[in-house]
C-alpha cells in the first residue's frame, strides 16, 4: 500500500494534501489484532505513519475510528485490485468496502 522508503504520511497525504517527507515514521499495519497483522504483513497491506496520525492526536488511527476504518477498507481496495473480493472474505472474514 504505502512504502516507507517514501518518507510521507499517508494520512497527512490523504487528509491534508502534505505531501512533505518526515522522519521517525511509524508501519501500521491495515488489519489489527495478532492474526491481522501477520495477514497485512504478508500481503504487504501496511502504511506509514507519523506520530500525530499513528498514536498522539485526534487524527490519529489509535483514536479516531474514521481514520481507521478508512485505511482498513483502501487496504481490501488494494488486495482485491491483485485477487478478488471472495479471496479477501475467505482471508479476512469483513468487507471494510
Amino acid at each position: 500500500m504505502h512504502y516507507k522508503g517514501d518518507r510521507t504520511c499517508w494520512l497527512c497525504m490523504r487528509l491534508n494534501g502534505d505531501y512533505d517527507t518526515r522522519e521517525g515514521l511509524q508501519e501500521h499495519h491495515a488489519i489489527p489484532g495478532t492474526a491481522g497483522r501477520k495477514l497485512s504483513e504478508r500481503y504487504g497491506l501496511k502504511v506509514y505513519l507519523c506520530r500525530h496520525h499513528h498514536t498522539d492526536g485526534p487524527e490519529a488511527v489509535h483514536n479516531n475510528v474514521g481514520n481507521m476504518q478508512l485505511i482498513k477498507r483502501k487496504a481490501q481496495e488494494a488486495f482485491e485490485r491483485a485477487y478478488s473480493h471472495e479471496e479477501w472474505m475467505e482471508v479476512f472474514g469483513k468487507n471494510y468496502i
